[in-house]
């Protein structure tokens, strides 16, 4: 699989856009910027956001989603096999609620269920969602995931200063990095707009570790 390089980013944080198996994924490169959300220390280690897979993992997958993108919620299972599979891949959720409305409201309580320690279960409880989100259907689905609703909205609250910059670093990144729609991944050093399948995700890691030794 062919990959094209670029820096792009502060602390040497490199994109590429390439084509995984059978998938057209090509998208322009991100634009060099140096704010600080666009630092290498901020988009694979936020400390607003806790690590899913194995934290202390050799190789970071972001991935920029939204609760009401299908698109996320096929690639979700997916990806979550490919990193149980592997074993030391160290996984990151970031909200990019580009949908808006209840996309927004799910994003921000799912990052004060963190303050409970149950941001995972959270997460997974609306990835896995069939049926359309509602802000009823939504806090039910948080209270079977073990999600105390009550405390998420004070925590909401107490915390939204926190909550929003956190949600504002996501989006200033993604739009940095040139996406146009979730999901959308840095994998490693690498960008990866769209879409991929198992073979996909393989292929980039493997890139991943490769780039990583150089």
């Amino acid at each position: 699989m062919p990959i094209t390089r670029r820096n792009a980013l502060r602390g040497g944080l490199t994109v590429a856009a390439f084509a995984a198996a059978g998938l057209n994924t090509h998208l322009a490169f991100a634009q060099r910027v140096t704010a600080d959300p666009l630092s290498r220390d901020s988009v694979l280690n936020d400390p607003a956001i806790p690590a899913a897979g194995n934290p202390k993992g050799d190789i970071t997958i972001v991935e920029y989603f939204d609760y009401q993108c299908p698109y996320c919620k096929k690639v979700h299972p997916v990806l979550s096999e490919v990193v149980k599979e592997d074993g030391k891949v160290r996984l990151v959720y970031k909200n990019w609620p580009i949908f808006g409305g209840i996309s927004i409201t799910a994003a921000h309580l799912v990052m004060a269920a963190q303050y409970q320690n149950k941001y995972a279960e959270a997460h997974e409880a609306l990835m896995h969602a069939t049926n359309r989100l509602t802000e009823p259907r939504l806090k039910e689905l948080l209270v079977q995931a073990g999600v105390d609703v009550d405390r998420a909205d004070a925590d909401l609250v107490a915390h939204a200063g926190a909550i929003e910059a956190a949600l504002k670093r996501s989006d200033d990144q993604a739009k940095a990095f040139g996406f146009q729609g979730t999901p959308a991944f840095i994998i490693g050093t690498f960008r990866v707009p769209g879409v991929l399948d198992g073979p996909g995700f393989r292929q980039a890691i493997a890139d991943a570790r490769a780039a990583a030794k150089k």
